[in-house]
């Protein structure tokens, strides 16, 4: 639909002058007459009055620019609406896991954001059979490049101001991870690099830093990947920096994620016993974290919680909510009890895969995963009791670009212009 701007409104014919009868009826004629012309001359003689106008010492009437569209489009689409000049450095991030790879293309904005003007995800399954083989299988690997393709595109068509690729646990984990990698950049131009488990627990981190408020004292951020979960500690009590990353405590890196333990113990027919077999397992390497206890009565009191970015989180919000279809903006954010977290794994142990699978929120991509994800998030869950989860849908690519943003120093040099300075 057409917005209503000025553009509509009618404007005088040049030379016209009002009518001097005197009265209110009659200024009301003369508003209605004058709306007629304007209406006529904006839409019928337009072409033609240039001349004319110009004849007459008239500056000729120029349309203004086009409205901007309304808030209900897309980040995409609204970008696609704002001049060149005005759109700001483009910044990228990719990230290459072991179930999922992922895009995200954004410009700065306030201080801290970002505005999101592309985005690409899709399931590759990059580590399947990883546990057993040691190795990154040929099919994977072909669907891995056809997602890349995929974003090499995106990213080809815009001018990135600078950008950053990254590789995780499959590809750490993969004794042909590096030839893999060679093999990308070969077919797709892409450059990814493979990041270590400590900077991938502060990048997840960084992401997440805006869900964590101002009342918080200490949080324990979780990411539960395909290969690899990493856990950070963090503590907020004493005076907070920008940078949430900068007050990590304590971090660890478990060795298994939701692809590698369905692989173990089985994904699609869940059994409470085998349920209990992959929380008693992911326990275990918990227990081999010797700073696990480090927030110490921090984590005991009211402003400590749990902060899950991952797509177990994520699916157990979209369970809770019972969406018929997924939506970010109603996930991101959420709140979740501890009684709200047990329902939800409850009634996830009591349907068969088949019926994981019809629920839009699972869908077949996940229905053998989610509950191996519910059992590393049951683990953590016993060591770190809590009384609220909050749900992250964001991680390493939100921390990536948020890092790459503060590096480069835009937000700081929009804070001087917005203060008069250069």
């Amino acid at each position: 639909m057409a917005h209503r701007s000025e553009v509509d409104l009618p404007l005088p014919a040049p030379g016209s002058q009002p009518d001097d009868a005197p009265g209110q009826n009659k200024k009301r004629g003369r508003r209605r007459k004058r709306r007629r012309n304007r209406k006529v001359f904006a839409r019928e003689a337009t072409a033609q009055s240039g001349d004319a106008a110009g004849q007459a010492g008239v500056k000729p009437v120029q349309p203004p620019p086009a409205e901007p569209q309304r808030q209900t489009e897309s980040g995409p689409q609204r970008y696609r609406n704002i001049p060149q000049s005005k759109r700001g450095p483009v910044y990228a991030a990719l990230d290459l896991g072991t179930n999922n790879c992922r895009l995200l293309v954004a410009v700065p904005q306030r201080p801290g954001q970002f505005r999101v003007i592309d985005a690409f995800s899709r399931i590759v399954r990059l580590g399947e059979g990883l546990t057993s083989s040691g190795r990154l299988s040929d099919a994977a690997m072909d669907r891995a490049v056809e997602a890349l393709k995929v974003c090499a595109e995106k990213l080809a068509v815009r001018e990135i101001r600078r950008s950053r690729l990254i590789a995780t646990e499959a590809c750490r984990a993969a004794e042909n991870g590096e030839h893999f990698l060679a093999r990308v950049k070969e077919e797709t131009g892409l450059d990814l690099e493979i990041i270590d488990r400590q900077t991938e627990a502060r990048l997840a981190v960084s992401g997440c830093g805006s869900l964590v408020e101002r009342n918080t004292d200490a949080v324990v951020l979780f990411d539960i990947g395909g290969g690899s979960s990493e856990i950070a500690l963090v503590d907020v009590s004493e005076r907070r920096s920008p940078r949430l990353a900068s007050h990590i405590v304590s971090w660890t890196s478990l060795p298994v994620g939701v692809v590698t333990l369905a692989e173990r113990f089985g994904g699609r027919e869940v059994t409470r016993e085998s349920f209990a077999a992959m929380v008693a397992a992911v326990g275990e390497m918990l227990s081999a974290f010797e700073d696990r206890h480090r927030l110490g009565g921090l984590a005991a009191g009211s402003g400590f919680h749990l902060l899950g970015t991952s797509g177990t989180v994520t699916t157990l919000a979209g369970v809770h909510l019972e969406l018929e279809r997924y939506d970010r903006r109603r996930v991101d954010g959420l709140w979740l009890s501890s009684q709200q977290v047990d329902g939800i794994m409850e009634r996830l142990l009591g349907l068969s895969f088949e019926e994981r699978k019809a629920n839009p929120c699972i869908g077949a991509d996940r229905a053998d995963l989610v509950l191996a994800g519910c059992a590393i998030l049951e683990a953590i869950r016993q060591v770190w009791p809590a009384e609220r989860l909050r749900v992250a849908d964001r991680g390493l690519r939100e921390g990536m670009l948020s890092e790459l943003m503060a590096d480069d120093g835009v937000w700081r040099r929009r804070r001087l212009r917005g203060r008069g300075g250069r």
